[in-house]
């Protein structure tokens, strides 16, 4: 007798296609292999669903406690108020709305004026009072739900700090099936290993970290975008400024 030696992978194969009661006759069934191509397709359009692109129509900026009695102890602190006022600044000119938060203003103050570029803009912007650690309270979540927002499904998370109220909301808003984007030059700490360990765990609970610059071009995602000029003159007035977060990542 002459025994032929299968691969495992081959042998695997064709036991799969032999039909029951004819030994060793493998056959292919059409049907069957469609039905497991419309699978993958199905399946391939699923993830192109969640590779974290932006659109203005669906997207919404989350200021988080940038707040004038606390923002000094912070890491960085200046960039991420700049980084702060390019994203509003962003924000306003792609018609993108904008939730800002106050932890404990009695204690901590109100917000940054320097996260806007004029003091109009922070007037016309929704501040929320909070106690909760995680921006999503049930006020917000009430503002979130309001007819001409219920359509915003992802979210550009900046603020202070990194490893407390940002990562919580951050975890609360994926919990909601949400997409997180954290800005990575505007999000920070006291102290660095905080923003470090606390940007790791946002990623690894399925945020997309990213840059302001970055987010900003892919929310325009085109030079032919009507409002391309204007977001990239405010991209060449941030770059003028010092990112103090490309120290580290030069490191």
């Amino acid at each position: 007798l002459n025994f032929v030696v299968l691969r495992p992978s081959l042998l695997l194969l064709l036991l799969v296609f032999i039909r029951p009661g004819y030994p060793f006759t493998a056959t292919i069934n059409p049907a069957k292999l469609q039905q497991t191509s419309s699978m993958s397709s199905s399946a391939l359009s699923v993830a192109a669903r969640h590779v974290g692109k932006l659109s203005p129509a669906t997207s919404c900026l989350l200021l988080c406690d940038i707040q004038e009695r606390f923002s000094p102890l912070i890491y960085k602190t200046d960039t991420v108020v700049s980084t702060a006022q390019f994203l509003t600044s962003v924000g306003k000119a792609l018609d993108i709305p904008i939730v800002a938060t106050q932890q404990y203003t009695k204690a901590f103050g109100p917000t940054v004026p320097g996260c806007f570029a004029d003091a109009a803009d922070l007037e016309s912007t929704p501040i929320f009072e909070k106690k909760l650690f995680s921006m999503m309270t049930p006020e917000v979540l009430d503002h979130l739900a309001q007819p001409n927002m219920k359509d915003r499904t992802s979210f550009l998370l900046f603020g202070i700090e990194a490893h407390v109220c940002v990562q919580q909301t951050c975890l609360d808003l994926l919990e909601m099936g949400h997409d997180v984007h954290v800005i990575v030059d505007g999000v920070s700490s006291q102290q660095p290993i905080d923003r470090e360990v606390a940007l790791q765990r946002m990623m690894g609970a399925g945020a997309y970290l990213t840059t302001a610059q970055s987010a900003a071009f892919m929310l325009v995602k085109s030079a032919e975008h009507p409002n391309f000029k204007a977001v990239s003159k405010l991209v060449i007035e941030h770059m003028k400024k010092t990112n103090e977060f490309n120290e580290i990542a030069r490191k």
